[in-house]
């Protein structure tokens, strides 16, 4: 038998000595102001009856299809009473994401997965909710009202965002969680999962979803909190003894916010005993190849068993990828602290979704970049609503090599603090959606990228309100390699200048183009496409009036590689037309959306 074999049976003993309590972390936050305000539609009764109540607020999210100055398929539509449901079908007055399926992962632009991710974290956007009144919930109900099954988590906050004094604690609970299952319906329908019992009253609810197994997107109209004022007994359980609840004795008083990163390494607890075992005959490197396969917090509870095994889960190699995000709820200044001096090597760094309502001060943010920033290529910070002005200059000095960075819906920073990243010399991945970056002149950024810029392959413009052909011309003529292009919802696009032919002509190497909702798109376009970009794979044309099944047939019979075809609320599109391309071109997925 293999030396591993034995060395992993005492390896899982090992970690299996040093699973115990979890801990759970109080800090001090602020809760954030809302885009929306309705009027709670709520039926109270005596205290010990059930109170039903629709959603007061829209307080955060990660993202929506729509506009942030407009109402048309944005998240503030979860405010209030339903406006659609029953009824099914594509309504620009439900709250939809801003994307489905695989499709964005399969572009020019896709990232690539962290390492170390667990399994069991699958949400890829959120949305957190007020209600009027603070109860204990005993049912959550979303409405749903066009392809259905995006939700995979429901979540409880112990803060009250209306309490004229800030927390003295902030705890989240899931209610409700589920892996991304798929639903055989495009149907509405009123979903209704069953939660767990929780010990806290709470009106602010947070729904996560996946929508990597959807056929089109996901449209929300309203969610309904049911409770009751006074605590439920919770009912009484009898189980096996959990790992999770047991005391080691390696505690110390200091501990972390974080689930298995709370505890520091105790060398007196430890000893000293010099023999190790299979341990000591195994390579380093090999010991290092096994331990890359645990979770972080398996990582961190493991460095406790012995020092051996600490020195290996202390080496800073195994956090070349450091993925925070599954931590959010849990995740603060201290664990950061806790994690610094392991994190000397770091190139990747997600921090997306963490520190809001004060868990990450703008100070423990900088401490820790200034000692583990020197390294990174890859910062991720979408949603981290704890960013100021401050937090982008640190990483403009303290991440010289940096790469790649994700600001998207951080909607709090000032539109000064971006001056800061131009100092970032080496990017070459920007991603700044749901920012207040103030541009006044979308045909001067795209004449100057253009210009300095020849290198670009992906460009996304969505909704860019004054983008002209005169700007698609200095972008298309500097910007040959362009694989990837989005210029959904640009209005001031019009075909009849002959740009979107011009565009054709000058970028052969296309895979992507969405030039969702311009009505003014014609067969000429799609003609152009055909004959210049057969290395298209995805286009979005939703929204016009112009093409024609045959300019279409033409496109389809010449780029073999499309896969992705959007032609919902094209007039001349029926679904007929639609049913004869899908036999003609069974491999290509025709999309169509329907209202009743």
């Amino acid at each position: 038998m293999s030396p591993v074999f034995p060395m992993l049976t005492v390896l899982t003993m090992f970690y299996y000595m040093c699973l115990r309590r979890r801990a759970r972390t109080a800090t001090r936050g602020d809760m954030m102001n809302s885009h929306r305000t309705v009027v709670s539609n709520s039926r109270t009764s005596p205290l010990n009856a059930e109170v039903v109540q629709y959603a007061k607020e829209v307080v955060d999210f990660s993202s929506h299809y729509g506009s942030e100055n407009s109402m048309s398929y944005t998240m503030w539509n979860l405010a209030g009473v339903p406006n659609v449901f029953p009824s099914s079908g594509d309504f620009t007055q439900t709250a939809v994401f801003r994307t489905y399926g695989t499709w964005w992962d399969q572009c020019p632009s896709a990232s690539l997965p962290f390492r170390r991710t667990p399994s069991d974290f699958q949400s890829q956007d959120y949305v957190e909710l007020t209600f009027e009144h603070q109860v204990y919930p005993t049912a959550v109900h979303v409405l749903e009202t066009y392809h259905p099954g995006a939700v995979i988590r429901i979540l409880a906050c112990s803060a009250n965002p209306y309490s004229p004094s800030p927390p003295t604690e902030v705890r989240w609970e899931i209610l409700w969680s589920e892996r991304p299952t798929k639903v055989n319906a495009s149907q509405a329908r009123q979903f209704k999962p069953c939660i767990k019992q929780i010990n806290f009253p709470t009106n602010l609810i947070r729904l996560e979803v996946n929508s990597s197994l959807l056929d089109y997107y996901t449209e929300l109209d309203a969610v309904v909190l049911h409770g009751t004022k006074d605590k439920p007994l919770l009912s009484l359980k009898t189980s096996l003894v959990d790992m999770n609840d047991l005391e080691d004795d390696y505690e110390e008083k200091d501990g972390c916010g974080m689930d298995g990163l709370n505890k520091k390494f105790s060398s007196a607890a430890l000893g000293d005993g010099p023999n190790n075992g299979y341990f000591d005959k195994l390579p380093y490197e090999l010991i290092q190849l096994i331990l890359n396969h645990l979770s972080l917090p398996d990582l961190c509870r493991l460095a406790q068993t012995c020092r051996l095994l600490h020195q290996h889960c202390c080496d800073p190699l195994q956090y070349i990828h450091l993925n925070l995000q599954p931590y959010w709820a849990k995740l603060d200044d201290t664990s950061l602290e806790f994690l610094q001096a392991r994190c000397a090597l770091v190139q990747w760094l997600n921090l997306s979704w963490t520190g809001n309502r004060g868990f990450i001060s703008v100070t423990g943010f900088s401490r820790f970049l200034k000692v583990c920033g020197s390294e990174l290529l890859r910062l991720e910070l979408s949603c981290s609503h704890f960013l100021n002005e401050t937090c982008l200059e640190v990483i403009s000095e303290m991440c010289p090599n940096l790469q790649d960075l994700n600001l998207s819906s951080c909607d709090k920073l000032p539109p000064q603090a971006f001056g800061h990243i131009a100092k970032l010399h080496g990017l070459k991945r920007l991603i700044l959606y749901r920012t207040k970056v103030e541009i006044e002149d979308y045909d001067v950024i795209a004449s100057m990228i253009g210009a300095k810029c020849k290198n670009l392959r992906t460009l996304d413009l969505w909704r860019c309100k004054n983008f002209t052909e005169n700007g698609i011309a200095e972008l298309a003529s500097g910007c040959v390699l362009l694989e990837e292009l989005d210029l959904g919802w640009c209005p001031t696009l019009q075909s009849s200048t002959g740009c979107f032919a011009r565009l054709a002509r000058q970028l052969p190497n296309l895979q992507k183009l969405f030039l969702t909702a311009n009505r003014s798109v014609c067969d000429t376009d799609i003609e152009e496409l055909a004959s210049n970009c057969t290395r298209l794979q995805q286009l979005d044309i939703l929204g016009t009036r112009m093409v024609s099944p045959a300019s279409l047939r033409k496109l389809l019979e010449s780029c073999k590689d499309l896969s992705l075809l959007d032609v919902s609320f094209c007039s001349q599109i029926d679904n007929r037309a639609v049913l004869e391309l899908n036999a003609s071109f069974p491999k290509v997925f025709i999309k169509k959306s329907f209202t009743q």
